[in-house]
């Protein structure tokens, strides 16, 4: 995870879009992080596998449905 200052991005932004492409880059300004440049596709995948497993497989009837919905009201 490289940690870059604004400057040094500038001053090598292709560099780092190629860096990104495989880890996120941290950028900074002040010594604080102004931004993270990171690649979307890998994002949305992370966020996929973090879901895998939470939601039942059991298929669910309109009937079981309701029941549930107003059981949580």
């Amino acid at each position: 995870m490289p940690i870059v200052t604004a400057t040094e991005f500038k001053t090598n932004l292709g560099h780092y879009l190629d860096v990104a492409a495989d880890e996120d880059v941290f950028i900074t300004r002040q010594g604080k992080v102004a931004g993270r440049l990171s690649d979307p596709a890998r994002d949305r995948q992370r966020i996929l596998d973090g879901l895998v497993g939470i939601i039942d497989d059991t298929p669910l009837t309109a009937k079981a449905a309701r029941a549930e919905r107003l059981a949580a009201a």
